[in-house]
């Protein structure tokens, strides 16, 4: 269990942040991907990164449509390609 949120790195100590990117790093490597497909499931795309697009960010959209795409420091999101 992660007790801090990203948004208190700042607040930690640098023990507290390796045991927070340590225990990040764990429930990342243990995601089941539930919380992704209810994610499409209400309609909403997800972005990740694949091994085989490396340096990449992929959108997926709920109908199986990816698209790579950039995403600037405002939020703005501009397709690169689609796949």
């Amino acid at each position: 269990m992660i007790p801090w949120t990203i948004k208190q790195l700042e607040y930690m100590t640098a023990d507290e942040e390796r045991k927070f990117w340590r225990d990040f790093e764990q429930s990342l490597r243990n995601d089941s991907g539930d919380a992704a497909r209810a994610h499409l499931k209400m309609g909403n795309p997800i972005y990740y990164s694949d091994v085989e697009l490396p340096a990449s960010i992929v959108r997926e959209w709920p109908n199986g449509k990816r698209e790579i795409v950039t995403i600037d420091t405002s939020g703005y999101v501009k397709v690169i390609k689609s796949l």
